[in-house]
């Protein structure tokens, strides 16, 4: 059994509550535009992390991450990818990968929209855990946790950690 907590789009933006939120789980799992490693290296110092790298992250963070992650955690595939559209809209490059690799979980960031959806068309569970971080035009700042064991997901949460506006401090200042 793997307890997940999944964010993404923190834009280098990290607080205490994620963390503590963060540290009750087995890894973290970060769906890009990252921001600053210093969120990163935050992260890791709690829990496991993986991570791929969004279209804001600079060179340091393509050099650490992939862009794309296909893992499999107590019997359930996962692929996470930073820009992967939605069911109906997925880009090319994505199609092809589920066709591919036939997960059982989609994971992606990028819209800053939260949305957890089966999709028939690839027999998959569309993950977007919204936005984290404080950069965007979200209204909430969102993350998911959830439970892989015995090849099913199971307790899933949408955690909202409050509104984009918070007075919390970026993880470079």
């Amino acid at each position: 059994m793997t307890r997940i907590g999944l964010l993404s789009d923190t834009h280098g933006y990290i607080d205490d509550q994620i963390l503590r939120l963060l540290s009750e789980v087995d890894e973290i799992w970060h769906a890009g535009d990252i921001g600053d490693l210093k969120v990163m290296d935050q992260l890791a110092s709690i829990r496991p992390v993986v991570a791929v790298w969004g279209n804001i992250d600079g060179g340091d963070a393509r050099q650490r991450y992939p862009q794309d992650v296909h893992a499999e955690r107590d019997g359930v595939s996962l692929m996470m990818t930073h820009i992967g559209g939605r069911p109906g809209k997925y880009p090319d490059r994505v199609k092809a990968q589920l066709r591919a690799h036939q997960p059982d979980v989609f994971i992606c960031g990028h819209s800053h929209i939260t949305l957890v959806k089966h999709d028939p068309s690839y027999n998959v569970l569309h993950m977007n855990p919204g936005a984290a971080g404080r950069h965007g035009f979200h209204k909430m700042r969102t993350l998911l946790r959830f439970t892989a064991d015995k090849g099913k997901l199971s307790d899933l949460e949408l955690v909202e950690l409050g509104p984009r506006s918070s007075n919390a401090i970026d993880a470079a200042d």
